[in-house]
């Protein structure tokens, strides 16, 4: 299942690869490692790219091509795995995240108002930034880890489904 998902985006990742907007960032990203579909590739990109997610920048696109050259990660997974924290989602996570480190140091939650931004780095963080970091670090890690495991899991079990039928198409 997941190798014929990618498969099918295949066309899609090759015209993206060949674009002028991929030639501007260099021959470093027409790499075929960065494109190609196989198991590790993917997987790791997907918990490479749910642990950039945490970071409180608003440059999650540019780093995670930047690890997916370094790492040879399969960039269009990394890319869609990008698109986790979007406006409607990044208040919630970004809270999620700040309960956590409030847990973990054990600090009672206060008031959070996020807004994504430099600003809001600069002045909205005030008391409440040793917990939002250590929760963003903190969840970064761990579900990080946790999705590409899971990734790893389905797709291992993907396979090994398709063989057991097959093994009993031919046993008949």
């Amino acid at each position: 299942m997941p190798r014929r998902m990618f498969n099918r985006l295949r066309p899609v990742a090759e015209r993206v690869r060949h674009s002028r907007y991929v030639e501007i960032l260099g021959p470093k990203l027409r790499d075929s490692r960065l494109w190609s579909v196989n198991r590790r590739a993917i997987t790791s990109a997907f918990g490479v790219g749910i642990a950039i997610q945490f970071i409180p920048l608003p440059m999650h696109l540019p780093l995670g091509l930047i690890a997916a050259m370094l790492l040879h990660l399969n960039v269009p997974a990394m890319v869609v795995t990008m698109f986790i924290v979007n406006p409607f989602t990044a208040v919630p996570i970004y809270y999620f995240a700040y309960r956590v480190g409030a847990f973990l140091l054990g600090t009672p939650p206060g008031n959070f108002a996020f807004e994504l931004g430099w600003n809001w780095l600069g002045h909205g963080l005030g008391s409440i930034w040793k917990p939002f970091l250590v929760g963003c670090l903190v969840c970064a890690i761990v579900l990080g880890l946790a999705g590409r495991w899971l990734l790893e899991l389905t797709w291992r079990w993907s396979v090994g489904s398709r063989v057991t039928a097959r093994r009993a198409r031919v046993r008949r």
